[in-house]
């Protein structure tokens, strides 16, 4: 059997690319890595990063022309800020609608265009890294359980019962994942979270505010974290 792993670069999908290297091993696992007109390209570095790390194949999508009508705050051309506060607050701001930094469908985008790869490659599941912190509040209605098993089931009929979609942190926060990623000895030093670019992590995007307190629950610091962190 084969795995495609949808890899951001980020911790989730990189906690997700370890699991399925352990499942498959290297040789059955490509990792596909997807550019959809984000600001800053550290994650699609951090994404090759980790998939040499692994000694995964690496395929990239561009996709950025289909959202070029949105004004998504992690977009290029945007006129929004990118919110230096938590999700809790900012969705507060927009009365439960999804939050600035939400990609429109990206998640459902991608799991398309994944099943397709996948399915030209041979592969049997696709692996991707929602979770329920992203989930919660409906910050991010593509990462929620509910949609997860719409999409799955959509992909187990159209690939006429070749193919599924295992989400294993579904039903996990961030903390969780953390705490399965240093367990498996995950290389969270070559990863990157924050919708900034900068040379560092910001520290005070809501991601960045998600994955300091991760790692901190589980009693161990950022690799990332360093002295000029917010």
């Amino acid at each position: 059997m084969k795995a495609l792993v949808l890899c951001s670069g980020g911790l989730d999908s990189t906690t997700c690319l370890a699991i399925a290297v352990q499942k498959y091993g290297a040789g059955n696992v490509l990792a596909l890595s997807v550019s959809y007109g984000q600001k800053h390209q550290k994650e699609l570095n951090a994404a090759r990063a980790v998939a040499a790390h692994y000694g995964v194949t690496l395929k990239t999508l561009d996709l950025a022309a289909i959202f070029e009508g949105s004004n998504c705050s992690l977009l290029q051309g945007s006129s929004e800020e990118i919110p230096e506060e938590s999700y809790s607050e900012q969705l507060r701001k927009t009365g439960g609608a999804p939050v600035s930094t939400y990609v429109p469908f990206r998640n459902g985008l991608f799991l398309s265009c994944a099943a397709s790869v996948a399915l030209s490659h041979g592969c049997e599941e696709i692996y991707y890294g929602a979770h329920s912190d992203d989930a919660a509040g409906n910050a991010y209605p593509d990462c929620s359980v509910a949609f997860n098993d719409s999409m799955n089931r959509a992909i187990v009929l159209g690939s006429g019962n070749r193919l599924r979609v295992t989400a294993p942190f579904i039903g996990l926060n961030k903390a969780q994942v953390v705490a399965r990623g240093l367990a498996l000895g995950v290389p969270y030093e070559k990863t990157w979270s924050c919708y900034e670019g900068g040379e560092r992590p910001c520290g005070v995007c809501g991601t960045c505010r998600d994955r300091l307190a991760a790692f901190a629950a589980n009693g161990v610091a950022d690799p990332l974290e360093g002295d000029d962190t917010p």
